[in-house]
């Protein structure tokens, strides 16, 4: 049996081959990424960040606290004031979707039954994000992300 030499073509086909895997990967991954982003949390990150104090005297000044879960089929936001009572907003704007992707987002009608707000909804399992709009009978506005995690 003749003994077989390593010679420069199974070296640049040992390299080439390397080097095509990790360049499949990288592509995959950057495909990956960029399919699945959600978009821009803001048009404009300057303003937003002149803004941002304004917006946080606002909520503090509201003194807000949010809870969202999943119970018997309902998605059950918690609005609750400084004493802890419950609160009726004036406007309620929800957008409820997964983090990773945009196409689960549904914008649900919650219904205020007096202690808290709900609405019908079938989420699956894992991590959720309901970004909310909610003003009181002055305007004020208290926009807030709320993260959700549903246990399967």
């Amino acid at each position: 049996m003749a003994e077989r030499k390593f010679t420069g073509k199974h070296f640049l086909a040992i390299f080439v081959a390397s080097f095509g895997v990790i360049i499949a990967v990288n592509l995959t991954l950057a495909y990956n990424a960029v399919k699945t982003f959600p978009g821009l949390e803001v048009k404009n990150s300057y303003v937003a960040s002149q803004e941002f104090n304004e917006r946080l005297k606002e909520h503090q000044a509201l003194g807000w606290t949010i809870h969202a879960e999943v119970s018997g089929g309902l998605l059950i936001l918690h609005i609750i004031d400084k004493t802890g009572a419950p609160i009726e907003v004036a406007e309620l704007q929800a957008v409820v979707g997964r983090a990773t992707h945009v196409e689960d987002d549904f914008s649900p009608d919650f219904i205020f039954d007096g202690q808290a707000y709900a609405t019908p909804a079938v989420l699956g399992k894992g991590n959720w994000n309901i970004r909310l709009v909610a003003k009181d009978s002055t305007g004020a506005e208290f926009a807030q992300r709320v993260p959700l995690y549903v246990k399967g």
